[in-house]
């Protein structure tokens, strides 16, 4: 398993990914393909920390992260996708920790964060193996309009320093 930079190609994958019915469960449905195409495009952009993941030389998902303000502080959110003909080999966890390494080496933002749905337990066990430590339940709204109950886990990027937290609230111990 490799992760490799999202590319102009890599279209195909994503309309399976995000198109498909299944895969978008969690998340509001799939999108259009109109949806489907502007999203490619921002992912394609040479600056964008999106990645396909790659198996035996065969783009099987994607992993990546952005920007965000979450709670009044700059986070980094990292997201994944595996086609279900590849799930449950760990390529999700694999491709999420090559990804903590690329934004741990950035040393730009803190914390990274991710928000799976509560209701999705493949998404909430890529969390626990990949270290993320699990900062509460909260009231999410993803895509515009649809309320959903999401849990944050959290990965300190700059582990060097110690972190407390508890729901909605991370503090720093020096």
């Amino acid at each position: 398993m490799r992760i490799e930079a999202w590319a102009d190609e890599d279209l195909a994958l994503l309309q399976r990914l995000n198109g498909d019915p299944a895969m978008m469960a969690h998340v509001g449905g799939p999108e259009s393909p109109r949806e489907i195409a502007k999203r490619h495009a921002r992912y394609a952009a040479p600056d964008s920390k999106q990645f396909k993941i790659v198996d035996d030389d065969v783009a099987v998902g994607w992993v990546g992260y952005w920007e965000r303000e979450w709670h009044g502080d700059e986070v980094y959110e990292v997201g994944w996708a595996v086609l279900p003909t590849s799930q449950g080999r760990g390529l999700a966890t694999a491709g999420t920790i090559e990804v903590i390494a690329k934004a741990r080496a950035e040393r730009e933002r803190r914390f990274l964060h991710a928000f799976p749905s509560v209701d999705n337990a493949p998404s909430n066990a890529v969390c626990r193996k990949a270290g993320f430590t699990l900062l509460g339940t909260f009231p999410f709204e993803f895509p515009k309009g649809n309320p959903m109950r999401c849990n944050d886990w959290c990965v300190d990027l700059f582990a060097d320093q110690a972190w407390t937290s508890e729901p909605g609230h991370v503090s720093l111990s020096r």
